[in-house]
């Protein structure tokens, strides 16, 4: 079986043996395409491995005998590595934002609690809803089950209600969950930054271009009036 080394802080990973650390009497053999060679003798395999100019590397350890297949392992290695990286970046972190509202919320509040939720929908966060009951509010329910009703209609273009409205002691609590995934989300907001920032660059260079051609004109008409002749006496004399 191939060693397995611990790295602290880390995962537990397995080290693949390569070429002369190969130590088995015989390997299965697949070549650098996929073919299945057959079982050799590892003296064979390791020939085959260095007039190829490529690599044994043992991919099968617990195999009987062990599967081993020609490859350039540096460019494996690296493939691999950058296989890891595009994952991670890739991978969901499940973030939930909250929102607190108050059931008579008045309509500007409203507007920007809404917008607050639309943005954590379009990063791709899940929201926690929050209404909070006080004093007499707690005997109309009613209120809170409503305005909820209405956020989750008004955003139901980013987000969906993954948890239902529910009592929670004084306060009425509901999930929403963003329709697209984190890495869909950052990708479409990648997307319309590198569109405003298009959008920008397009206006300073329409601006660019209008300030110069003023310039341009008014270079124009300082020219036209230098090469103008000036009156002189002579010019004012009646021709008869």
């Amino acid at each position: 079986m191939a060693p397995v080394t611990n790295n602290p802080g880390g995962p537990i990973t397995i080290e693949l043996r390569v070429n002369e650390r190969i130590r088995v009497p015989e390997v299965r053999l697949v070549g650098p395409n996929g073919e299945q060679v057959g079982i050799v003798r590892i003296e064979d395999a390791l020939r085959l491995a260095q007039e190829a100019d490529l690599d044994l590397v043992e991919v099968a350890a617990t195999a009987r005998p062990p599967v081993c297949k020609l490859m350039d392992f540096g460019k494996y290695k690296y493939e691999t590595a950058q296989k890891a990286r595009e994952s991670r970046r890739n991978q969901t972190n499940t973030v939930i934002k909250e929102m607190k509202l108050r059931p008579k919320i008045d309509p500007h509040d409203y507007e920007t609690k809404k917008g607050h939720v639309v943005r954590f929908l379009r990063a791709g966060d899940k929201v926690k809803i929050t209404i909070m009951f006080r004093g007499r509010e707690q005997s109309r329910p009613e209120l809170g089950f409503r305005l909820l009703q209405r956020l989750a209609e008004d955003v139901s273009e980013l987000g969906f209600v993954e948890s239902s409205p529910r009592q929670d002691g004084r306060n009425m609590i509901m999930v929403l969950g963003p329709h697209k995934k984190k890495s869909e989300a950052r990708v479409d907001v990648e997307a319309e930054k590198a569109k405003k920032l298009a959008e920008h660059e397009a206006e300073q260079e329409a601006e660019r271009l209008e300030r110069a051609e003023q310039l341009k004109q008014f270079e124009a008409e300082r020219a036209a009036g230098a090469t103008k002749k000036p009156k002189g006496p002579a010019d004012n004399l009646d021709p008869e």
